[in-house]
């Protein structure tokens, strides 16, 4: 699974200011020597040392074209075709720019897109003066990535017509006024045209290297410098900072949430809602004003060295632009990030037998402290000491039965799979892998015996791919556990990052790093995870879209196959009770309304994306909400719940912060349908290991007598 990068904690989302620049061209982006170097030296690894290597040629330069177009304008409502067909004359030069290191093609690309974007919010913003007739009957297409590029200037003004009524009868339906609504609308449209006189060189390219890697392989890809210390830190779930989760809002650089324990909570000088306007270094250094500015840079001014002082502009959650502001002093320290570390909670389930207690383990990543272990500090951070400690603690708290919740879990490092699987099978093999040569090593644990031996179920949907997708085939070849919910990622390749600088020997960092695929997964019953996942022993609705997420959604994703099994002793048979813990799922669920309704969710979700296109009739659209309300209050007070507010209309950073953290919260604190049927289903399997056990016992009673 590609990795997202951003800063767990921080949003790097860079939304501009809505303090408004002057419509004017933007800024001509030109490339940098260094990133065509970079760009150069990728090609020469990416030829000789990809597991499945791709010549860089004609053929190669007009996919990176192709995808670096998409992935500028997806739903194509910017470039017109006579612009991609102007594009698409040089694609078959990129081969060529890269090995002589000229990148003026990509970069002429994008300063005409963010010229396009400039014209079409200016356009858009003009059309807020006018009103909408919405008796007419029109639609509006939600989902553009395969429709026709528009023609000419009429045909991109008539899609922007449509798109800024669809903007509009959307707030109209969530109860706002003409007048709240054009405000809510210039803004958003504002905040998107300032985003293009903000982007820099290292944007183009980084988007461009993303274009040229994954048209070799899904999961190869570029990391620049950013980019690459974000990764670091989602890895060892740590980083220097003052422990400030920001967000940008309306142009302010904003405290959305204090980590508890870190030098801004401790300091008791910051407060939610409050807005940074100026970054300082030191005790004296000179105070720099950070309002408008990119969210990704003020963070970089934020962080810095362990123990050093960062001074703050700060200017009050509950004052004015023009209120009175204050400074303030913080020392930087080292920010451990819990949300994204291995948690616990006790799920009671009550069966015929009473009530079984479930400990449910939530990993959202593989994540490991590669510094500090290579260090030798025996304190390291990683994901399977993490779990390995709290399956301690519910092992002392005498639960039934342990749930792994993996969901959303995109992997991580591939040592952590391996060590997690351990914790539960003990000594042997863990995963297969094929290099280029077709060289086949087995990568096992050397736990001696396992850390918990009692009922084992794993929880994983669509977006569980990679390290998680090893851990729950192992558990599942082996016997070990019931393996629940959607069917996985399909990401069955290992990557390795390899630093430009070193291989270029720079006595300073340039070029960045590339994530390259060197060799493929294979289960140790010798079938891979590629292509195909893991599909579960009892299997659960699902969210996502198979059609987008998932590595079957690649166009140049590798295909399933398999080699020799491993050498391994299973440890149980799953498969002997998986008819009666189908029949027990079954019967629960057809009564159970929270459940249900969850399907209902999931078929109505499904539907909507299959639509793709949108009425832009008041009252077709008003039908459509009235129905949907009462459906869910007929729904919420069958069950004695609150009727839940409707749609609002508003983005996220549209919204008051306090509206956008109840929101977050009450999603949070939403009752989890799936993972608790999951752990009724471990419950299950608890039920029946017992009585088998017990049966076993009772035979050998018998024979022993005779």
């Amino acid at each position: 699974m590609r990795i997202q990068h951003g800063f767990l904690g921080i949003f790097l989302a860079i939304a501009s200011s809505a303090y408004a620049l002057e419509v004017g061209p933007p800024p001509v982006l030109s490339p940098l020597q260094s990133q065509a170097q970079a760009a150069h030296l990728s090609a020469q690894l990416l030829t000789r040392y990809a597991y499945k290597p791709v010549p860089l040629n004609d053929s190669l330069s007009a996919k990176i074209m192709n995808r670096f177009i998409k992935s500028l304008d997806p739903d194509r409502v910017f470039f017109q075709q006579a612009d991609v067909d102007k594009f698409m004359a040089g694609s078959a030069k990129i081969d060529d720019a890269i090995v002589q290191e000229d990148l003026d093609i990509p970069f002429s690309i994008f300063n005409v897109y963010a010229q396009r974007v400039i014209d079409r919010m200016t356009y858009a913003r003009d059309l807020l003066k006018q009103n909408f007739d919405f008796s007419v009957r029109e639609n509006y297409s939600l989902v553009r990535d395969e429709e026709p590029w528009p023609q000419s200037e009429p045909d991109s003004n008539e899609l922007w017509r449509k798109r800024v009524k669809s903007d509009w009868l959307q707030l109209k339906l969530a109860g706002k006024n003409d007048a709240a609504i054009r405000e809510t609308l210039d803004k958003r449209y504002q905040n998107i045209l300032d985003r293009a006189y903000k982007y820099k060189s290292d944007d183009v390219f980084q988007s461009f290297m993303a274009a040229y890697t994954t048209s070799v392989d899904p999961h190869t890809d570029y990391f620049g410098a950013a980019a690459s210390a974000e990764f670091d830190i989602s890895m060892k779930l740590s980083l220097v900072g003052i422990g400030a989760v920001l967000q940008e809002r309306d142009g302010y650089t904003t405290i959305r949430e204090l980590v508890p324990g870190g030098p801004a909570q401790l300091s008791g000088k910051l407060a939610v809602g409050d807005r940074i306007i100026g970054v300082g270094q030191g005790d004296d250094g000179a105070v720099k004003e950070v309002v408008g500015t990119r969210l990704d840079e003020v963070v970089q001014l934020i962080r810095g060295a362990k123990d050093s002082v960062v001074r703050l502009d700060i200017l009050p959650a509950d004052a004015g632009e023009n209120g009175s502001h204050r400074l303030i002093s913080l020392v930087r320290d080292k920010i451990s990030l819990e949300k994204q570390a291995a948690r616990k909670t006790i799920l009671s389930v009550k069966d015929s037998g009473g009530t079984r207690r479930i400990g449910v383990v939530t990993l959202p990543a593989f994540y490991e402290d590669f510094e500090a272990r290579r260090k030798g500090d025996r304190n390291y951070r990683s994901a399977s000491r993490d779990v390995a400690k709290l399956l301690g603690e519910l092992k002392r708290e005498n639960v039934d039965g342990v749930l792994i919740d993996l969901r959303d879990n995109g992997g991580g490092s591939l040592a952590e799979a391996i060590d997690l699987t351990g914790l539960f099978v003990g000594k042997g093999p863990v995963v297969q892998q094929r290099d280029a040569e077709g060289k086949v090593e087995v990568a096992s644990d050397d736990l001696p015996e396992p850390v918990w031996a009692g009922p084992v179920g794993v929880l994983i949907n669509r977006g569980s791919a990679s390290a998680s997708e090893i851990f729950a085939a192992a558990i599942q070849d082996y016997g070990r556990g019931v393996i629940v919910g959607d069917p996985s990622f399909g990401k069955g390749t290992v990557q390795t990052v390899i630093n430009l600088d070193n291989v270029a020997h720079n006595s300073k960092p340039k070029f960045g790093e590339l994530k390259l695929t060197i060799a493929q997964f294979f289960r140790v019953n010798g079938g891979t995870t590629q292509l195909r996942g893991v599909t579960p022993d009892i299997s659960l609705p699902g969210l996502s879209d198979p059609k987008t997420l998932g590595e079957s959604s690649y166009d140049n994703a590798l295909p399933w196959t398999e080699i020799k099994p491993a050498r391994y002793t299973s440890a149980g048979d799953m498969r002997a009770l998986l008819p009666q813990l189908q029949s027990r799922h079954d019967a629960r669920v057809r009564n159970d309304p929270d459940f249900q309704h969850f399907v209902e969710d999931a078929a109505e979700l499904k539907a909507l994306r299959e639509k793709r296109v949108i009425s832009l009739n008041e009252t077709e659209r008003r039908s459509e909400r009235i129905a949907l309300a009462d459906r869910l209050k007929a729904r919420e007070q069958a069950n004695g719940d609150l009727v839940r507010g409707g749609d609002d209309g508003l983005q996220a950073n549209e919204r008051s912060l306090s509206a956008d953290i109840a929101i977050e919260n009450a999603r949070k604190n939403a009752k989890d349908v799936l993972q608790n049927e999951a752990a009724s289903i471990v419950a299950d399997e608890a039920d029946l290991l017992e009585g088998g056990s017990k049966a076993a016992t009772q035979r050998t009673g018998n024979a022993n007598d005779r």
